[in-house]
């Protein structure tokens, strides 16, 4: 067990989310940074499906009753483990009773913290996942408080070495200020040229009016030279909507599954972690890519966990 002994509402039991269930009304939910939830378990051996808790209200403080193994990734912010401070996207053994603080970020603004086995709350609907929007999975479907204990999974076999194991630098973390890569949505020929051209070449603010759901930016206006009305129609992670106000907004995890604004692009899948690590205040970019591109990072990606999750096995001690 671990018990949780200071959090914020906004902390939760969080793993990859739903999948396949959107054309039921069923938002995906799961990590914000999927990317670094991803690494945090290919670092102690877990399954690649083994929940964690995402750390979005700071100061975080928890306490492990057992031994067992920690991952702490994502955002950069301080982590303490007993006496002594964690690198960054760091994994290694923890001792019964040893306290882990994570203090408010110095950059991005969710921390993902994995234990050996993972949290073991119940599936529902195919995912340990918070949908903190609705109320369900997770820890009793709400963010973690003060006093809440979580069970824990069974950990793999094998220990980390002593002083632990780190991550490299996963695909395109090194260029966060990068633009985010969108592919063209449904109704991105509605749009006039100008616009099209303002969406990409303008640096958009976020919004306070940020959460799991989605994302506000700050801008200019982006108008469609034909204005009509659109019926419902499916959105994902990623979707850009531009309302009436002209003003984009970003859907997020907890996306509702259909919307009529229409849609002038989507973030790709392999960029998502980005906004899943934007503040508000900070400014986002947009490049058009091609389905070919996108794709190709999605490779990038798998490939660099597949290599991550087989160096940690080295490591990997009886």
């Amino acid at each position: 067990m671990i018990e949780i002994l200071s959090s914020g509402a906004l902390n939760s039991v969080q793993d990859r989310g739903r999948r396949g269930l959107l054309s039921s009304g069923v938002s995906r939910s799961g990590a914000m940074d999927i990317l670094a939830l991803d690494a945090a378990n290919a670092l102690l051996g877990n399954d690649r499906d083994a929940a964690a808790i995402e750390v979005a209200a700071f100061p975080f403080r928890m306490r492990f009753d057992v031994a067992t193994t920690v991952a702490v990734t994502g955002a950069l912010a301080e982590a303490q483990l007993a006496d002594r401070r964690l690198p960054p996207w760091w994994a290694t053994e923890v001792h019964a009773g040893d306290d882990l603080t994570i203090a408010p970020p110095t950059a991005g603004a969710r921390v993902y913290v994995a234990v050996g086995g993972g949290i073991d709350v119940p599936l529902l609907l195919g995912a340990r996942a918070t949908e903190l929007k609705s109320g369900y999975g997770g820890h009793e479907g709400r963010g973690l408080k003060r006093g809440d204990r979580l069970p824990l999974g069974r950990r793999p076999p094998g220990g980390l070495p002593e002083g632990g194991i780190g991550a490299p630098p996963p695909p395109g973390r090194t260029e966060a200020d990068g633009p985010l890569r969108v592919l063209p949505a449904a109704e991105w020929a509605e749009f006039s040229e100008e616009a099209r051209e303002r969406f990409v070449s303008v640096g958009w603010g976020v919004t306070a009016e940020a959460d799991r759901q989605g994302c506000r930016l700050d801008g200019p206006e982006l108008m469609r030279e034909r204005r009509r009305e659109l019926l419902s129609h499916g959105i994902v992670p990623g979707t850009v909507q531009v309302p009436p106000s002209g003003q984009p907004i970003v859907q997020l995890a907890e996306a509702n599954t259909c919307g009529g604004y229409p849609k002038i692009a989507t973030v790709i899948e392999a960029d998502l972690w980005r906004l899943g690590q934007a503040m508000p205040g900070d400014a986002l970019r947009f490049a058009v890519v091609g389905r070919d591109e996108a794709l190709a990072a999605l490779r990038e990606t798998a490939q660099w966990l597949d290599g991550l999750r087989k160096a940690a096995s080295l490591y990997r001690v009886s």
